[in-house]
């Protein structure tokens, strides 16, 4: 049996999960690279998924935390969208992706795993990085560092 090593999942595995909320957490504290939060608007910011699903995984949020996108004011879902659609030009720029996941889960049934702050997930898609690996081992390989992936964006927003 062959064995991939990830030692960085371990760090995830292991730690206290949050009680508060990620989102509004991360946004106010003043550390943006080690949070990972690519960029700041007025009202949402740009920040990676720790745990992303491919390279460049990225969420955009609003700062107000809100779990229902229609209790969104006009100005917080107007920069939203603009900052997702920003983010998908860096993205196409910066990794020349094959074709992009953008999503909404609203509601743990639908998928949520932070219920109560609306996000909205943008992840790169290339052909053939869905392969035997999460079929027959369950294990989802993410070949770049956050750190890396952190630096080549960042520059970009």
């Amino acid at each position: 049996m062959k064995q991939i090593w990830a030692p960085w999942r371990i760090k995830y595995i292991e730690m206290d999960k949050p009680k508060g909320c990620i989102f509004c957490d991360k946004s106010r504290e003043n550390n943006d690279e080690q949070n990972y939060i690519l960029y700041r608007g007025e009202k949402n910011f740009v920040i990676l998924n720790s745990f992303p699903y491919n390279p460049g995984h990225l969420m955009v949020a609003p700062y107000r935390h809100c779990g229902n996108m229609e209790e969104l004011e006009t100005a917080e879902l107007h920069e939203h969208f603009e900052l997702v659609s920003r983010s998908v030009k860096i993205l196409k720029q910066v990794f020349e992706p094959g074709g992009l996941n953008i999503g909404v889960n609203i509601g743990r049934v639908a998928g949520a795993g932070i219920v109560d702050h609306f996000h909205t997930h943008i992840v790169p898609r290339w052909n053939g990085d869905t392969n035997f690996m999460p079929v027959f081992a369950e294990v989802k390989v993410i070949p770049e560092a956050l750190a890396d992936t952190y630096h080549k964006l960042r520059v970009k927003f």
